[in-house]
């Protein structure tokens, strides 16, 4: 495709909207590092996200939102986080909570998570694009997995041209640091960022230390461990077990019957929930190892590990 690089006024601020409405992929400067967008709500196009930045493993991501109303309609808010967004919001905290109930989000947002990590952007064209698309945006850093995060719609450009829809040119970003990130009961930093950990404290006195569960973007390679056993790239189904399949195959649940490797990333966390409730060991049948195949493989691993 060819990458559209739009200014951040009225025009380019409704056509990058009309983009994220129709399943697009925007990148937008805030004031951190430039994010990578996909409507919150498609998981087709969030699982475009992690097809262009080459992602290897589904990891939960920010939802940027206008304001805190809007943050409410998709998460739950304590007494204290909720000082903290009207502390730092607009700006460079990202609070993880649990999912509001009717929250509308995209499984493969929350990686399968019962929370979400909700961010206010401060920059004036982040801003004026989530007003205009009045909805929530999922975006990890608009770059190549494992590459530097970029500050400048050059450095977007450089890594991602040709495989986004379009670069909304803010400028050079402010801060050029990812956002903090606190989350949990009890509350705990779970990534350094460009709010200081002092100047939270000073709103919710200590801080936990993080545990080894994976709750945010920016930890290590987070898995969803189902209740149910996982076998995988099973050639059959045994007796007494339900089926994930992918492709034309017989099964209880496909992730895509046409063999849609987005689709399949777009539907991997609800479908594992929906079989996992069934209450028996699940048989997943083979998924191409390429693309987007990887990366549903590689949790499909994390889920299955001995625990």
């Amino acid at each position: 495709m060819e990458t559209q690089r739009l200014a951040s006024d009225t025009l380019g601020i409704a056509r990058a909207a009309e983009i994220l409405s129709g399943g697009g992929l925007v990148a937008f400067a805030t004031e951190t590092v430039y994010g990578l967008g996909a409507d919150a709500r498609n998981g087709k196009a969030v699982a475009k996200v992690y097809a262009a930045k080459g992602r290897p493993s589904f990891n939960p991501l920010i939802v940027h939102v206008h304001d805190i109303e809007m943050a409410q309609r998709f998460g739950t808010f304590d007494d204290q986080t909720l000082a903290l967004a009207r502390r730092f919001w607009p700006g460079p905290l990202s609070i993880v909570v649990p999912l509001a109930s009717d929250h509308g989000l995209s499984s493969l947002v929350t990686a399968g998570l019962d929370t979400v990590a909700l961010r206010v952007p401060a920059h004036p064209g982040a801003r004026a694009l989530l007003a205009q698309f009045d909805g929530p945006v999922a975006a990890p850093s608009a770059n190549p997995s494992g590459r530097i995060s970029p500050t400048t719609p050059e450095h977007v450009m450089s890594g991602l041209q040709g495989k986004i829809d379009a670069v909304l040119d803010g400028g050079t970003c402010a801060v050029g640091l990812e956002s903090t990130i606190v989350g949990g009961t009890p509350l705990a930093l779970l990534r350094q960022g460009g709010v200081p950990e002092e100047e939270i404290t000073k709103v919710t006195g200590p801080l936990a230390h993080a545990g080894p569960d994976i709750t945010a973007p920016g930890q290590l390679a987070s898995h969803y461990a189902p209740q149910a056993t996982l076998r995988l790239n099973a050639t059959s189904v045994r007796q007494g077990e339900v089926a994930l399949g992918f492709g034309p195959a017989p099964c209880d649940l496909n992730l895509s019957p046409t063999g849609d490797l987005t689709e399949a990333a777009a539907n991997l966390f609800a479908h594992l929930h929906t079989l996992d409730a069934m209450n028996k060991p699940i048989a997943v049948l083979p998924i191409p190892d390429t693309g987007l195949g990887a990366a549903i493989n590689d949790r499909l691993e994390r889920a299955a590990a001995p625990r």
